[in-house]
């Protein structure tokens, strides 16, 4: 192949030689990383990663003279494998952050080296007949009655809320006000303040679950100025907001719907959880992530809209990209089809999933998932020194242990952590007195291999390490809570 490895690229006639000889010193250094790190996340908190790069001798990133492709990818990929936290890892269980699909991560490899961006046709031909092909798969499932329905690729769902209360603001006007419950994501607040509209009116919840009659409440003065927010599947516990109800609501007072289903969007895949849906088809406009259910790399998020034309409110024009004269021509427009410009082919990754597995294989893993929380969740219920918050609704089991309090609850999560014995979540919700945020614990399974059994030692190591806190306390640890 000749030549400097450092220099050689990855398309091209060649291209595929040069990642076949330098691909084993990336998979050598991840193997290497894994076995060293030995855990869900590396011990000793962010002290001991700063440590670990500044022993490795890796630490400055701005060398003048370089050491090498195969020293460089070697070296790098042993240092973050060992260093990160990995979701594979059945004690990794804090976040929505999922554990991709080998077959996903293979299909970015294809797209990183053939580097099509997502801004004009001429730098993505068949990538963006790809992503033409799925994102209209995607918003047939999200709105199987709809004839005009379109989906558009995000990098999850923060743009994707970004977009619904965008889409608002051009079809219903700059004066929209939008809705949401106490359980909604913070990226809806943090929208509309990028938008320039007025904070989000906030309606009450039960359960984690937006309240039918708070939301008419809160519409009765508002009318068709409002946009509401649903959720579907909420951070802290994956419930499911009352979808059909909420959509009659919105429609007799003139509202528009949008329903932030990142979390539990693709559990449309599955015949049997799909119905815990019911009422998505009525949104004008959802948010999902194959990054959660879907066990893509970061990013994979989506956009569906129940009309396409809502979508023209991202139309914008830059002669280099989408002049008029070609697009008249015939081709395809796709500085329209988001509000970034340069993007990866995040939809090639999705695609290929899709093909591989099929929507019956996703749902069935993300079955899996929601059957081994249910599980998981009875064995709290039996746990002498646990308690639950609830039955779980998808895949998120919340739970603390029994007479604690909030400081021990969250000194039990840093201590594992900073172990690096397991990764577990955190969540505050209204079950104290006089309905007053009590501080919960939380495993967000998206691991599809797993069963109850591999959490069982888990469970009693929080509650082991909840006793021990009880006796002596820990002190104040460096990791952030």
């Amino acid at each position: 192949m000749g030549g400097d490895s450092a220099t050689w690229l990855a398309g091209g006639r060649t291209g595929t030689d040069h990642l076949t000889a330098l691909l084993p010193s990336a998979l050598r250094g991840l193997a290497a990383g894994v076995a060293e790190r030995n855990g869900p996340i590396p011990a000793g908190g962010p002290a001991a990663v700063a440590a670990a790069l500044a022993a490795s001798g890796a630490g400055k990133s701005l060398p003048k003279t370089g050491i090498g492709a195969e020293r460089a990818l070697e070296d790098y990929a042993t240092l973050l494998a060992a260093g990160s936290a990995d979701p594979a890892d059945p004690a990794c269980a804090a976040h929505l952050h999922c554990p991709p699909l080998a077959v996903s991560v293979a299909a970015d490899v294809v797209a990183a080296a053939m580097n099509p961006s997502m801004d004009s046709w001429d730098q993505a031909p068949m990538a963006s007949e790809l992503e033409a092909e799925f994102t209209s798969g995607i918003a047939r499932l999200c709105f199987p009655g709809a004839p005009n329905a379109d989906a558009v690729v995000t990098s999850g769902g923060t743009e994707s809320n970004l977009l619904g209360l965008l889409l608002a603001r051009e079809t219903t006007g700059s004066t929209v006000r939008p809705v949401c419950g106490t359980n909604a994501h913070h990226s809806v607040a943090r929208a509309a303040w990028l938008l320039g509209l007025p904070a989000p009116v906030v309606v009450p919840c039960a359960d984690d679950r937006m309240i039918p009659a708070a939301l008419a409440e809160a519409l009765a003065p508002l009318g068709a100025s409002a946009v509401v927010v649903a959720t579907a599947g909420t951070t802290n516990t994956g419930r499911i907001d009352p979808l059909p109800e909420l959509a009659r609501i919105c429609r007799l007072a003139g509202a528009r719907l949008h329903v932030d289903a990142a979390y539990g969007g693709l559990a449309l895949c599955s015949e049997t959880l799909a119905p815990r849906l019911a009422g998505l088809e009525l949104a004008d406009s959802v948010a999902l992530d194959l990054h959660k259910f879907g066990w893509q790399p970061v990013a994979a998020g989506l956009l569906a809209a129940r009309d396409a034309a809502d979508l023209s409110a991202l139309t914008v024009r830059a002669e280099y990209l989408n002049a008029d004269d070609d697009t008249e021509a015939g081709l395809p427009d796709l500085l329209g089809r988001s509000i970034r410009t340069s993007r990866r082919p995040d939809a090639f990754r999705m695609a290929v999933t899709v093909r591989a597995l099929g929507t019956d294989g996703l749902g069935a893993l993300v079955e899996r998932c929601c059957t081994t929380a249910a599980e998981v969740d009875e064995l709290v219920e039996r746990h002498p020194d646990l308690q639950s918050w609830g039955r779980p609704e998808l895949s998120t089991v919340v739970f603390r242990p029994r007479g604690a309090g909030d400081d021990l609850v969250a000194r039990v999560r840093r201590t594992l952590l900073e172990a690096g014995t397991a990764v577990i979540g955190r969540g505050a919700l209204p079950t104290g007195p006089d309905g007053a945020n009590q501080l919960w614990l939380k495993l967000t399974l998206l691991h599809p291999h797993t069963t109850a059994q591999d959490y069982t030692a888990l469970l009693d190591r929080v509650a082991e390490t909840a006793a021990a806190e009880r006796i002596a306390p820990a002190p104040q640890s460096p990791v952030a809570s």
